[in-house]
């Protein structure tokens, strides 16, 4: 036993309060594109780009959600329970374990989270999709949570922005999980039924099944830059068409062109572009800002 490092160490960081880590345990982030490393803390500042290359890192969906809405300021939506494990499911582990340790890691029930405040001052409902939970997949609480905060937006009369990440729909949950394609497209029509603008930007990546349903069905669909979006994945389509793809296919740049995507937006200008937007989809005044002409002084 090492008398220093197991209790000397320790009894003098909790003295100090220091047992508590200010930071994650990777101080440093491998640039996927440059391979440069970067400070967390730098990545962090800038709102999880690579400040060299300008590569889209996953942003936590409460970090994410402070970030659109004003001073960070926003009420949380509450989302209904459902059965964690419905069909008793198991592959190599059980369901009910892997769940149990997604919530663990993440300290959420499940992919959604959701909120309602105001975004430059006009009020919004706005839900994010995390793909860290069990790679944003689609499933019972998932599909329950993304139409009670379409319902939210209903009842509050605002317009729903969805920040979308998702691998597909959740093959645990079988048929219960594709029961919720129809379900989330059901409560998109609730938001046209009372005229209320459906906004969907897509993160990297959004495929499977969700890109067959909510994902695709909103008003205007922006993009983060680099993002992958699909059905099918590249390689299951060369297979079935016996061609080979183009360079980019499927990512944000390339749908864009293609007309998939109404626009490709960094996320630094994103808040500023979603503000306008909300405003001009709802026939609301601009906002008004605050001139910064200079004003000669006479001699």
């Amino acid at each position: 036993m090492n008398w220093i490092k197991n209790f000397v160490r320790p009894k003098i960081r909790s003295i100090l309060g220091t047992d508590k880590r200010e930071v994650p345990e990777n101080m440093w982030v491998k640039d996927p594109d440059s391979g440069q490393m970067v400070f967390y803390k730098d990545l962090e500042a800038n709102q999880h780009v690579m400040p060299q290359s300008g590569y889209h890192m996953r942003m936590p969906p409460d970090v994410r959600l402070k970030s659109m809405f004003d001073d960070g300021a926003y009420e949380k939506i509450a989302m209904p329970q459902v059965p964690a494990d419905p069909l008793k499911f198991r592959d190599e582990r059980k369901y009910a374990d892997r769940i149990k340790e997604a919530r663990t890691k993440n300290g959420v029930d499940d992919c959604i989270q959701a909120g309602v405040g105001e975004l430059d001052g006009f009020p919004v409902t706005i839900a994010v999709q995390d793909f860290a939970f069990m790679g944003g997949s689609l499933g019972m609480a998932a599909g329950e949570a993304i139409v009670t905060a379409m319902r939210k937006a209903v009842e509050k009369k605002t317009p729903f922005i969805f920040f979308i990440s998702s691998g597909g729909a959740r093959m645990q949950e079988g048929v219960l999980s594709l029961m919720q394609m129809p379900r989330t497209t059901v409560a998109v029509q609730e938001l046209r039924a009372n005229k209320l603008p459906y906004i969907v930007v897509l993160t990297h990546p959004t495929t499977g099944g969700v890109t067959a349903s909510y994902a695709m069905l909103g008003d205007v669909h922006i993009s983060e830059p680099g993002a992958l979006i699909g059905f099918a994945g590249q390689r299951v389509i060369e297979q079935t068409i016996r061609e080979k793809l183009p360079n980019g296919f499927q990512r944000a740049e390339y749908l864009e062109e293609h007309g998939m995507v109404d626009m490709v937006v960094h996320r630094h200008q994103m808040r500023e572009v979603l503000s306008r937007m909300v405003r001009m989809l709802m026939k609301a005044p601009s906002r008004e800002i605050p001139s910064t002409a200079v004003v000669p002084v006479e001699a």
